[in-house]
Formats: structure tokens, C-alpha cells, sequence
């Protein structure tokens, strides 16, 4: 009779051994031999006539190790279905000797498996935790920032004769050149549209009063801050980490010169900016600006609260089957890896994996679960986002069968399904703790931000 005997090897590191007689193959064995013989095609053999002698001598040693394979398998399976471990991924078969199995010498073998258990998760460490809220103020200068915004972009756009206002939108064209602006064959050329404002104030001096077609001669370290030179260098297709691009010589002539005509601020521009609000004055206008800059700086501040529970948690001591995890990783895959790939991928490996299990954790015990109703609403609103821009008018028939169709895309439904999962499980979160209000200057807030990048 078969059986499955566990033994412990190391930490939530068992070895489960199957142990066959041959009266759980042999039968399994005789009858394939049998089947085979009546199907195999051999030239000088009528169908079905074939000696299962000759088969045996042909195909019995294949046959023959498939058959205790299959077996073996088969028993492994039904005790996993039995006894529930809680394990990660499938067992892994340990060394055994194939060669060994011999149709002329049955007799009883041992198949060692190891598998590795998965640890118990505990969310104690919320009980403990002293989140902080970090909350910004939106202050008036943010309001005049965000309004300044909007009566440019909204703004119509008049052709200027000469650069004369940091809102000068200049259309310039960028050829690499030498330090006396002569362009060579096949260089980088590039048109670019670039407010006056983003250069530097030495170059924004340099361009007063130039016209259509006149050019200057320059280079990106110069004529542009930080922040601007990075995406004019992605513009031309430079590496922003190779430090010659910048010492590069440009020559940039200016093909175009406008100017914003920035709106007024009048209840024709309120509507643009808030339709179906009916907002009447400027002091309602600029309240409800600052409502919604507060929305956003308070929803950053959720995200950087649940950054500190995610931490909270993934920081918290568990104990991982070390050794089973960095046989899997090295066996596991399509591809072999090496001793070291698997030293350096562990690390992030185990927090995944301590992340999925706190997560499963978490879902399991507060059945959380997404309807059906739910995934079609979020798909709805992010095609509604999507085209929010263009009025989408009355009929919006075509967006039900359109949210139809993303509801057959498996990779779409995935996608929803996992966003809105995580929503539900940090809210849980943050219902698990009451969190100290801090205020903090927008400035302090993006440098903390900087400091910290996940999830």
C-alpha cells in the first residue's frame, strides 16, 4: 500500500516522502503494456497482433517509469488534498534516482519531496502604530498659482512681432551646432514650443526683443534650470544621466513668437472651469478652487498615511522557510537561476510575498470582496475621466457597451479588480487606526514624498 509520511527539515520546512509498493504500479503497468500493444503499428505486425514480449522489450522501460511517475503523483496529490498544508507554491521533488527504476526488478521506492509552510501572519503591529495625517493648508498663493494656471492655458494665443513678457510662447527649432552656431549633416534638428519663462534669466535677457528668424547659440547647461533642461533633453532624445549631453552646442532660431491672451476672470470663465456650478463672483470662484486644490493635498495625504501602515506592517519580524524560498526561486521558473541571482532577487521576493500574505490575511478575515456592480461602475468612471475633456453629451448608450466590452477583457477585469481590492483593504487600514493630525507646509510635504517612493 502507498503511503505519505511527513518529517520536519527546518524552519516551516517539511520533507514529505512517498512510498510506493510494487502492487501500486505494477497492475497500472501490465494494463498499458496490454493497451499499447493492441494500438502500436509495427511493419510485420497485423494491428492489435503485436507480442506484448516485444512491446515490453521496445517501449517497457518508458512505459514502465511513467507509470510509477504517474503514481507517485497521483498519492501526492490526494494527501495534499487531505491534509490541507498551508504551503507555497507545489512541492519540490528532492534528489531521487531515476535510473534506478527497473521493469526486470520491481520493487518498492521512496520519492522525497520538500515544501515550504507558509508562517503566521499577525497584524499586531497596527495596535502600536502612531501614524501621523499630514495635512497641507492650501494657502492664497497656491490659489493665485492654480488661477494664473487656468487663465493662461485657457487663454487664446495671438502672434507677437517681437519676445517682449515671460508669457511669450516661443516656437523654436534646435539644431546641434558648434560654439559659432555652424549646423553639420544628419544632426539632431527638433522643433520645441517653450514659454520664455523656462529658461534661465540670463537667456530670458538674451532673447528681449528678438524676432522671427533671428537665432542664438546655446548650450542646455546655460540656458535652462534643472528641471526644465531634463525635459528638453528627453525632447532631443538626449540621456539626461550623460553628463556631456548638456555641454552640447545648439543653435535655436525662433520660427514663431506668441503671446497668451490670458481670460478674464468673469462668470463666462467660471462656467468653463466649473460647469453646472453657476458660480456668480470671484470670491465663490476662488473657493471653490481652493476645495479642490485641498481634495488633492488631502488625498496625498491618505497615500502617504497608508505608505506608513503598508510599512507599519511589512517592517513587523516574520519567519520564512529561508531555505525551501531560495530553491524555489532558483528551480522554480521557466529558467534555472543562479546562486547569486537568488541571493540578490530574496530580499524583495520575501517582501511581495510578506505584502500577499498580509493582504490575504486582511481580505480573508474582513470579507472584502468586489461585485460585480463595483468593477462595472470603476470602469465606468475611468472611460468617463478619460473622455471627461470632450463633452460627452446626452447619450451615453455608447458608454454601457463600451463598459461591456471591458468586461469581457480578462487583463481589464484583473486590473479593476486588484485597484479596487487595494482601496478597500487600505481603508480598512486607516479604520484600524486614529492617526495624529499634523500640519505641514506643501514644501515639507514633497520633500518627504521625495524621501519615499513605493507601492
Amino acid at each position: 500500500m502507498a503511503s505519505v509520511t511527513k518529517e520536519n527539515i527546518g524552519n516551516l520546512h517539511d520533507k514529505l516522502t512517498v512510498k510506493l509498493s510494487k502492487e501500486d504500479y505494477l497492475p497500472a503497468f501490465e494494463k498499458a503494456i496490454k493497451d499499447y500493444s493492441k494500438k502500436a503499428n509495427i511493419p510485420g505486425f497485423r494491428k492489435g497482433m503485436v507480442p506484448a514480449g516485444m512491446i515490453k522489450k521496445m517501449y517497457g522501460a518508458s512505459i514502465y517509469s511513467d507509470e510509477v511517475v504517474k503514481t507517485v503523483e497521483k498519492e501526492l496529490q490526494d494527501y495534499l488534498v487531505k491534509e490541507r498544508p498551508e504551503m507555497f507554491a507545489q512541492p519540490l521533488p528532492m534528489a531521487s534516482d531515476l535510473r534506478k527504476l527497473d521493469m526486470n526488478k520491481p520493487e518498492e521506492y521512496d520519492f522525497p519531496f520538500e515544501i515550504g509552510l507558509k508562517p503566521a501572519i499577525s497584524l499586531d503591529a497596527l495596535s502600536t502604530a502612531k501614524p501621523v495625517f499630514y495635512k497641507v493648508k492650501v494657502t492664497p498663493e497656491m490659489v493665485n498659482e492654480e488661477i494664473e494656471k487656468l487663465v493662461t492655458k485657457n487663454g487664446d494665443l495671438k502672434d507677437a512681432e517681437t519676445v517682449s513678457s515671460p508669457e511669450n510662447v516661443l516656437n523654436v527649432l534646435f539644431e546641434e551646432s558648434d560654439s559659432e552656431g555652424n549646423v553639420a549633416e544628419g544632426v539632431i534638428s527638433k522643433d520645441n514650443s517653450i514659454l520664455l519663462k523656462y529658461f534661465s534669466e540670463d537667456y530670458q535677457q538674451k532673447l528681449q526683443d528678438k524676432k522671427v528668424d533671428d537665432s542664438i547659440v546655446l548650450q542646455l547647461k546655460d540656458a535652462f534650470p534643472d528641471k526644465e533642461r531634463e525635459w528638453i533633453l528627453s525632447d532631443l532624445g538626449l540621456d539626461k544621466e550623460d553628463n556631456s549631453a548638456i555641454d552640447k552646442y545648439f543653435k535655436m532660431s525662433i520660427t514663431k513668437i506668441g503671446l497668451v491672451e490670458k481670460k478674464e476672470l468673469n462668470e463666462e470663465f467660471f462656467n468653463l472651469v466649473f460647469p453646472g456650478k453657476e458660480i456668480k463672483t470671484e470670491e465663490d470662484f476662488r473657493k471653490n478652487i481652493e476645495e479642490e486644490i485641498q481634495k488633492q493635498w488631502d488625498a496625498a495625504g491618505h497615500n502617504q498615511l497608508q505608505d506608513q501602515l503598508y510599512h507599519t506592517l511589512i517592517e513587523a519580524p516574520v519567519e520564512f522557510p529561508e531555505t525551501f524560498l531560495k530553491r524555489w526561486l532558483e528551480v522554480g521558473g521557466e529558467k534555472l537561476k543562479s546562486k547569486e541571482q537568488v541571493e540578490e532577487e530574496y530580499p524583495k521576493f520575501v517582501d511581495q510575498l510578506k505584502w500577499t500574505l498580509i493582504s490575504d490575511k486582511i481580505i480573508k478575515d474582513n470579507k472584502l470582496e468586489v461585485s460585480p456592480e463595483e468593477l462595472r461602475n470603476s470602469m465606468k468612471e475611468e472611460i468617463s475621466r478619460y473622455f471627461g475633456q470632450m463633452n460627452l453629451g446626452e447619450d451615453t448608450a455608447w458608454l454601457d457597451s463600451y463598459v461591456d466590452r471591458m468586461m469581457k477583457d480578462e487583463k481589464q477585469l484583473d486590473a479593476s479588480y486588484r485597484r479596487i481590492i487595494t482601496e478597500k483593504l487600505f481603508n480598512w487600514l486607516e479604520s484600524q487606526v486614529t492617526p495624529e493630525e499634523k500640519e505641514i507646509s506643501s514644501e515639507e510635504f514633497l520633500k518627504m514624498q521625495e524621501h519615499h517612493h513605493h507601492h
